[in-house]
């Protein structure tokens, strides 16, 4: 949603650039951003244990719409919403900078969230399902009157759970054709809360701009140093639950894979703390990677691989 505030910088759009170009349009879905959403889909069918014959096609679907497709759509919806935002903390964005002219943002997002929706039903029921829930937390974390990114504790919750639970979810539905196991299901869900600290690692980049517009970003709150100690606590504390949880479903190799991983992160962390304004980045190649590395663990665990 957007706060009321008005643009402090004004970008001339040419008379010319009446429709943004191809390469702008992509800059503005972000693909580095679908990462996340497809390999905590790939996860979520590694996790179902069932074979790909036959499947092919639905987990090629599913990919597409976890990463470029909902993903994307996410990230039109935000750079529209928080156009005045970036203004301040990236200008250079394509829609404040006016590569991407006039009301085309919304416009992307909107053609975007009507092609998510109708790949997520070809897909089937509860593809649908998860796909329309997906959409719908992609605007109403950005967009008004909800605007949950405005919520420096409820913001980033929103993210984990669409990010890694919501696609972890669509990965193992599309393998199984029906709910994935109890198991599958709580282990996703400890990963998507620990994603929740994540997501402040990722606040850390535009603590100035939330701060100016009234966003109450956890670092803004919290101050720095303090969301990233809680940070830190999060992602720690969902691996120690996993971990436990694996160990006591005999899945013991998986368990230690997941510590060995979890182990690496903490070793980073102190790195973090000492200026965490600095290296949040850092961590977030290093530490973050180490993460998804452990998802991966556990889903190999519960699919019966290792």
């Amino acid at each position: 949603m957007e706060h009321s505030v008005p643009s402090t910088r004004t970008v001339p759009t040419p008379a010319s650039r009446l429709r943004p170009r191809p390469g702008d349009v992509l800059e503005l879905l972000k693909p580095i951003t679908w990462f996340p959403p497809m390999w905590a889909f790939m996860c979520g069918a590694v996790s179902s244990g069932a074979g790909l014959e036959g499947r092919w096609w639905f987990v090629a679907g599913g990919v597409l719409l976890a990463g470029p497709l909902v993903c994307g759509t996410s990230q039109a919806v935000n750079d529209w919403f928080d156009r005045h935002v970036d203004a301040i903390n990236e200008p250079d964005r394509p829609i404040p900078s006016g590569r991407i002219p006039g009301r085309w943002g919304l416009y992307i997002a909107i053609i975007a969230t009507l092609v998510s929706a109708t790949v997520g039903w070809l897909l089937g029921p509860l593809v649908f399902i998860a796909g329309l829930v997906g959409l719908a937390f992609a605007w109403a974390y950005s967009a008004p009157p909800l605007r949950f990114k405005a919520n420096g504790w409820l913001g980033p919750l929103v993210c984990g759970l669409t990010y890694e639970g919501l696609s972890w979810f669509t990965g193992a539905a599309v393998m199984l054709g029906s709910m994935p196991s109890v198991e599958v299901i709580a282990v996703l869900v400890m990963y998507s809360l620990g994603a929740h600290g994540i997501m402040v690692l990722n606040d850390f980049k535009a603590v100035e701009g939330d701060r100016q517009t009234g966003l109450t970003s956890l670092p803004v709150v919290l101050g720095v140093s303090a969301a990233a100690r809680l940070a830190c606590v999060t992602m720690a504390a969902a691996q120690v639950v996993v971990i436990a949880l694996l160990a006591a479903w005999g899945y013991a190799l998986s368990a230690l894979v997941v510590s060995g991983v979890l182990a690496a992160q903490i070793a980073a962390m102190p790195k973090l703390l000492r200026d965490p304004a600095k290296y949040a980045p850092w961590y977030n190649g290093v530490g973050v990677t180490l993460y998804v590395l452990g998802m991966l663990a556990a889903a190999l665990g519960l699919g019966g691989y290792i």
